[in-house]
């Protein structure tokens, strides 16, 4: 009865494969799913990232106990942890999530002791924020249209952003995949939000005034081929979704574009190339933001574009 139950083999040896990158064809064992991810990573962290000579520079790793901030957090601690030149920093906002949050900042925790690397975390209470469960509560009651998650989105930022100050960040990186970019970009499109788009990370060649410039190293990534990663490393890593995740806007775009690339493979990274080339036309073109130029919010001092930023405006509809 051979056949029946075979598994297939890695193309590159003999071992028992685990992943079919449909998009390339090619199937792997975890070994080579490994150095796929070490590779793609390492490659975009070299375009992303300028070091440079004779200063020191201290990266915020956003962190989470999800698997792809661990997997980025161990990617640059191999790549970075051994320079005297870098300093990296993982840093966790907690949302104020019951049953959710502690065991994936404990997650988080973990793999900074793992590691070597300092910890760092902030509240939502600590950034003058309800917590999450509490903003959900409210969201009920006044019967708001609005999904938890375009609060929780604005406050987390802030979050970030805070403890980037915290620590003297010159350089925040972040976790996401080619699935999330792939999402976002067709969030953007769908509300034709081109400047959105000319925004996105990384910030190394288009810095944003008065912001800590973004890398995002896994951009290249697919989110199975990380979370298979994250297993074949024995990560700490947290699994479950946040409960308060359904209905967000990203969840129907990640199930659209799910069906896409299964469709027609490849699509996730032509849509991430389109707007790398959008940026560039942008740049060669030499325009500018259309953007009001950004003032400090006079409520927290972080910069915004309009009267008050958009978290204290969130803030005060919590109140």
């Amino acid at each position: 009865m051979a056949g029946l139950f075979d598994v297939p083999s890695c193309d590159k040896c003999r071992n028992p494969a685990i992943h079919h990158q449909v998009y390339s064809g090619r199937m792997m064992c975890g070994a080579h799913l490994a150095e796929s991810v070490r590779k793609k990573a390492s490659k975009a962290l070299r375009e992303q990232l300028f070091l440079p000579k004779g200063e020191h520079t201290t990266i915020l790793v956003a962190i989470s106990g999800g698997k792809d901030s661990a997997v980025l957090l161990e990617r640059l601690h191999e790549n970075l942890g051994k320079r005297r030149d870098v300093t990296l920093v993982g840093g966790c906002v907690d949302e104020g999530i019951e049953g959710y949050r502690p065991p994936s900042l404990e997650c988080a925790r973990q793999l900074c002791e793992d590691l070597g690397i300092r910890f760092e975390t902030v509240s939502y209470p600590e950034l003058g924020f309800k917590e999450m469960d509490d903003v959900v509560n409210k969201i009920v009651q006044l019967e708001e249209k609005k999904a938890p998650c375009s609060y929780c989105g604005v406050f987390r930022r802030q979050g970030i952003n805070h403890l980037a100050d915290r620590v003297n960040a010159d350089v925040i990186a972040l976790g996401h995949n080619l699935d999330d970019m792939a999402q976002t970009i067709m969030m953007n499109m769908q509300n034709g939000d081109l400047e959105r788009t000319l925004r996105l990370a990384p910030h190394t060649s288009t810095p944003l005034e008065g912001m800590v410039p973004r890398i995002v190293p896994l951009r290249w990534i697919p989110e199975q081929e990380i979370h298979l990663y994250a297993l074949h490393k024995k990560l700490p890593i947290h699994h479950e979704e946040c409960p308060h995740g359904e209905g967000a806007l990203r969840f129907r775009h990640r199930e659209t574009i799910a069906m896409m690339e299964s469709d027609v493979p490849g699509t996730r990274h032509g849509l991430l190339r389109m707007a790398d080339d959008l940026k560039r036309l942008h740049a060669s073109a030499g325009g500018k933001f259309n953007t009001i130029s950004p003032i400090n919010c006079p409520e927290c001092g972080q910069m915004c574009s309009g009267k008050i930023c958009k978290a204290c405006e969130m803030k005060k509809q919590m109140q």
